[in-house]
């Protein structure tokens, strides 16, 4: 297998579950930080994982809700959602060492540099998740498909030792892990895909067969792209020149019935990314001068929808 790694995965929903369950089960020293009825599964019965690459169950599974308990580990995967961080960040320190590299995987391009206020940029390996894994459950999680990859890099994107250890972990463990030549151009790229789609998806009640077959609503996806290109643009972001076409194209691969987790969140009454996606786009637009009405618009209805039916936040897990 190669070295083994001592790694914390902050939440143990879909994402840090998949992850983390993979790398537990090819052998390495994981410890998942999580809350209430799933931290008691997963001590008391482990964690099952049900996914379409090959089913898997790690019993026991070291879990526990005090990072003090843990103490400095290589890696450290900070898997929860974009409004779940303040929580998180301040249960890294008992984690960090000198050495160690912690991983965002939030959707969004804010979280990177929310991480390393708190602990510097040399310990922030900033990345990106592409996979379809959802809490089925304490203690059980579910793959329903995607890649499976995690793509990351240095915050400059020099190659390291360390980057190379976790992405040789992964590999050996089942998971796909690239080492991006450009991990901002990666973030900004999903991002411009994201957050279109998720506040049109808002805004209409529609699903991306609608919003990629009408043709006002095709040209509003395009146009709050370019807004989203401008701005990475404006923050020095290299993003490809055919970005608007190649994201259209992913666009009209996806499912028709395809809907965002924004949208599912806000329609449902769960707390949303909101912030980090289309709010992101607006403050960094202002920020840097940027012009963004159409993402500006959108962010207005999602906002008046979302403060309908806001509950309370939830704590890692």
């Amino acid at each position: 297998m190669g070295e083994t790694l001592r790694v914390a995965m902050i939440g143990a929903g879909g994402i840090g579950g998949y992850f983390g369950g993979r790398l537990a089960a090819a052998g390495h020293d994981v410890t998942f930080v999580a809350r209430g009825a799933h931290l008691e599964a997963l001590r008391r019965e482990g964690l099952s994982v049900d996914s379409v690459a090959g089913s898997f169950t790690v019993a026991p599974a070291q879990a526990t809700d005090d990072t003090r308990d843990i103490g400095e580990v290589d890696v450290v995967m900070l898997c929860v959602k974009t409004w779940q961080l303040p929580p998180a960040i301040a249960a890294l320190e008992p984690l960090v060492g000198p050495g160690t590299a912690v991983v965002t995987v939030q959707n969004g391009v804010e979280a990177p540099e929310q991480v390393a206020q708190a602990i510097g940029r040399h310990a922030v390996l900033p990345g990106t998740v592409k996979i379809f894994a959802n809490l089925d459950g304490p203690g059980r999680v579910r793959h329903v498909g995607g890649p499976a990859a995690l793509t990351f890099a240095e915050w400059d994107n020099r190659p390291t030792e360390r980057a190379e250890r976790l992405r040789a972990a992964l590999d050996t463990a089942g998971t796909t892990a690239v080492i991006s030549a450009d991990i901002w151009a990666e973030l900004w790229a999903k991002f411009l895909f994201v957050v279109p789609f998720g506040g049109l998806g808002v805004a209409t009640d529609a699903p991306i067969g609608v919003l990629r077959s009408r043709e006002g609503t095709r040209r509003l996806l395009v146009d709050a792209m370019r807004e989203i290109r401008q701005v990475a643009q404006a923050m020095g972001i290299a993003l490809p020149d055919d970005i608007l076409d190649t994201t259209m194209a992913f666009v009209d691969g996806q499912p028709a019935t395809g809907t965002s987790s924004l949208q599912r969140d806000i329609a449902s009454g769960h707390r949303s990314e909101l912030e980090a996606w289309t709010g992101a786009v607006v403050r960094l637009g202002a920020r840097t001068g940027t012009a963004t009405p159409v993402n500006n618009l959108l962010y207005e209805v999602a906002s008046v929808r979302a403060a309908r039916s806001e509950v309370p936040p939830e704590t890692i897990g």
